[in-house]
């Protein structure tokens, strides 16, 4: 029973994916070779490293753990968007299930990243536009929200999700994505954290950065499950301090339709995944 297949599939932005579990977008989905290898080794899909025009290297970027998660000062992909037009015109041919981050300095110039996109691969999109420790971020509003996800929609046909933060106005920054012509919803994107150096006093990782891990989830788990309760329809994608086949069916009982991965990966990255994909498979053929 244990290596049994469990048969289902799982719809996320138009795609059907073997199982719901996602890799989430960072620093381990920026190599081609490493999202080939998160699809071998089980994922339902993987979400590529947030794609940027012109991002700069503006400083080291590094995470750091601690015992409840991880902090990280990462932001966008600094390969070019040729770079990755070439790999999504692959990835397209071999039709692997991808989902393509992006985000721009502002909403028209993500509209024409999202066209140029379109022109390589019918790849669904996710809107990176709330890393809130991001060089170039302001406050994330729902009118911001809006005109970012309107701006695609008027680019493109293709299926997208706006990632978002958990905040102030969740629920106003949610219904903007909506109204803008949003898929479906991405939550939770990291949230604010920082972590000191005890001896030094000094803060690690240039300050306020982005944390991520098991200690969201709870958060993320009531955020998701307080929109549906609320009427929210709309599909989402629960993303927050995955580390087990518990915790991604936790995730679906709270409303998520499928269940994004990716601090625990930053260990045994391969092996994790695979006992995640597992122990979710075992927790679904029991019921």
């Amino acid at each position: 029973m244990k290596n049994q297949v469990f048969e289902q599939t799982y719809d996320v932005l138009g795609m059907k994916i073997k199982n719901p579990i996602i890799v989430g977008s960072g620093l381990l989905s920026d190599e081609e070779k490493y999202i080939r290898q998160f699809i071998v080794h089980g994922a339902g899909a993987v979400v590529t490293k947030t794609i940027y025009p012109n991002s700069e290297k503006l400083h080291t970027e590094k995470t750091h753990s601690i015992s409840t998660g991880m902090l990280n000062n990462t932001t966008y992909s600094k390969k070019t968007v040729e770079h990755w037009l070439t790999i999504l015109s692959e990835f397209k041919r071999e039709q692997l299930p991808v989902i393509v981050s992006v985000h721009a300095e502002s909403p028209g110039e993500l509209g024409s990243l999202a066209a140029r996109i379109s022109e390589v691969t019918d790849a669904p999109l996710e809107l990176g536009i709330s890393c809130l420790h991001a060089d170039d971020f302001i406050e994330d509003t729902p009118e911001r929200v809006f005109n970012y996800a309107k701006a695609v929609k008027e680019r493109v046909d293709t299926s997208f999700s706006v990632k978002l933060a958990l905040g102030d106005n969740l629920y106003g920054r949610v219904q903007a994505a909506i109204e803008g012509g949003a898929h479906s919803i991405t939550l939770s994107d990291t949230i604010s954290g920082i972590v000191f150096d005890g001896v030094s006093g000094k803060a690690l990782l240039n300050g306020v950065c982005g944390y991520s891990g098991p200690g969201i989830k709870p958060l993320v788990l009531a955020a998701i499950y307080n929109l549906r309760k609320r009427g929210l329809t709309i599909p989402i994608l629960g993303s927050g301090g995955v580390q087990d086949g518990n915790d991604v069916h936790e995730y679906m009982l709270a409303g998520a339709n499928t269940v994004q991965v990716y601090t625990a990966l930053h260990r045994h990255m391969y092996k994790t995944l695979r006992r995640i994909v597992l122990e979710h498979a075992q927790i679904t053929m029991s019921k």
